[in-house]
């Protein structure tokens, strides 16, 4: 077509007709006049396809709540480490790591990493590209596994009770936006500045009055603490003074480097067994933790996070929640809503076109811990999620297995689970993908 076409009235007219003569659009029309399109194209069999039973089924604490922001990768991420320290120690009852600590390095260190990427940017005009992208996304609550992995090796990790919560650090959009209204300024003073010495210190100064920022609205980190807690014995236990890493080294005493981020990304641009990154995706400046993930075929991406659950370890993983959910029940099941013969409409894609056409990419991170297995095959999975207690099963979730295989994009896996086909391609150097690539898209 060299040029857009017009819709004409005699096509409309078509419509028109032909929408009025079909007595199923008549019915949904009213149906539709009280009710939400999600209740009028559910199925009743799903629920009754994913009962809140399984196979496989490890016990966690209490689940947590990121409240109004987007840590759920922090929350998941420290979920993983809780369940560690606490089989370790074996704690009883609730007990947190605490995700304020981890948000305000997080939030300092995305601060740091969006000056240096506009610093290397600093040639280039601000429509570029590039330098759209970076200033449209800016700095928000959103991250990835790898992304944990650098703060805790950088900043360690303390008890939820030596850094609690704040309104601000469970409400960050007022305070996100004033950080992003200072980065703004000073990418738009770096580009009049004459020299390196002018722009570090226009850093520097720019650096400082976000972190006095956070301060205020998250709090001092503690660089001492006490670890406390009861065992399931009841008996009471406590550790004087404590840093932040005594607390990762000695008290998780885990090797983080030893779990790796797989993806599940069935797109043309992206052959299996390749490992890759995202340029300008990270947090901590010069981090020995960059983003890395191995693209696997859904069967391999399945069997290694089956591999983890059966052996009683859960497993984080990134996904998109927003879609085929029903957040009452607490269910993700595509096969729950036919909206496709309600509303007449062809809404397939495969995985990968949905990918291509930014359909759908992770947006959210949560925590399998159990799986349903009938022949050894998985027919739905439990989920522990950061969203309270008081909603779904008392904060834990169930996904259908045909959900799993179009929704889940990445996991994280011990490397002990991977096969020598899959360890040799993790060795292999990582094809780096752009910044606005789907598999760039931050967990909040």
């Amino acid at each position: 077509m060299s040029k857009f076409q017009a819709i004409t009235p005699k096509k409309l007219e078509e419509f028109n007709k032909e929408y009025l003569a079909d007595n199923t659009a008549r019915i949904v029309r009213n149906a539709l006049t009280e009710n939400s399109i999600k209740t009028i194209a559910k199925r009743l069999e799903g629920k009754a396809e994913n009962p809140n039973f399984f196979s496989i089924d490890i016990k966690t604490l209490p689940v947590t709540n990121q409240m109004a922001t987007g840590r759920c990768w922090l929350f998941s991420s420290l979920t993983i480490l809780r369940e560690m320290i606490a089989k370790k120690y074996d704690i009883k009852e609730q007990f947190e790591l605490s995700q304020n600590y981890l948000a305000f390095y997080d939030k300092l260190e995305k601060i740091n990493y969006f000056m240096e990427c506009m610093i290397a940017e600093k040639d280039q005009p601000l429509d570029s590209e590039t330098s759209r992208y970076l200033l449209k996304t800016i700095v928000g609550d959103g991250g990835q596994w790898d992304m944990m992995v650098a703060l805790v090796k950088k900043y360690g990790l303390c008890p939820k009770t030596a850094m609690p919560e704040t309104f601000q650090s469970s409400h960050t959009r007022d305070m996100t936006m004033l950080i992003n209204r200072r980065l703004r300024r000073f990418t738009a003073d770096i580009k009049k500045a004459e020299n390196d010495d002018e722009i570090k210190a226009i850093k520097e100064e720019a650096l400082k009055q976000c972190y006095n920022l956070l301060c205020d609205c998250f709090g001092v980190p503690p660089k001492t603490f006490t670890f406390e807690y009861y065992d399931k014995k009841d008996k009471y236990h406590a550790f004087y003074n404590v840093t932040p890493m005594e607390m990762y080294e000695k008290y998780l005493g885990v090797d983080l480097d030893d779990y790796v981020g797989i993806i599940n990304g069935p797109t043309e641009d992206k052959p299996f067994y390749q490992t890759y990154t995202v340029k300008y995706l990270g947090n901590v400046a010069g981090t020995k933790n960059p983003v890395l993930f191995l693209n696997l075929p859904i069967e391999d991406f399945k069997g290694l996070i089956l591999k983890q659950l059966k052996d009683k370890e859960i497993v984080w993983f990134g996904c998109d929640c927003g879609k085929d959910g029903d957040r009452d029940y607490g269910l993700w099941d595509d096969q729950s809503f036919d909206f496709e013969n309600t509303l007449r409409m062809d809404l397939s894609f495969s995985k990968a076109e949905m990918l291509d056409t930014w359909e759908s990419a992770m947006n959210h991170a949560m925590v399998f811990t159990g799986v349903n297995l009938v022949k050894n095959k998985p027919t739905r999975w439990k989920i522990e999620n950061s969203w309270g207690d008081k909603v779904a099963n008392k904060g834990y979730y169930i996904a259908s297995d045909t959900w799993f295989d179009k929704y889940v994009f990445e996991a994280v896996v011990h490397k002990k689970y991977l096969n020598k086909k899959q360890l040799a391609a993790l060795k292999k150097k990582p094809v780096v993908l752009q910044p606005w690539d789907p598999f760039g898209s931050l967990a909040d």
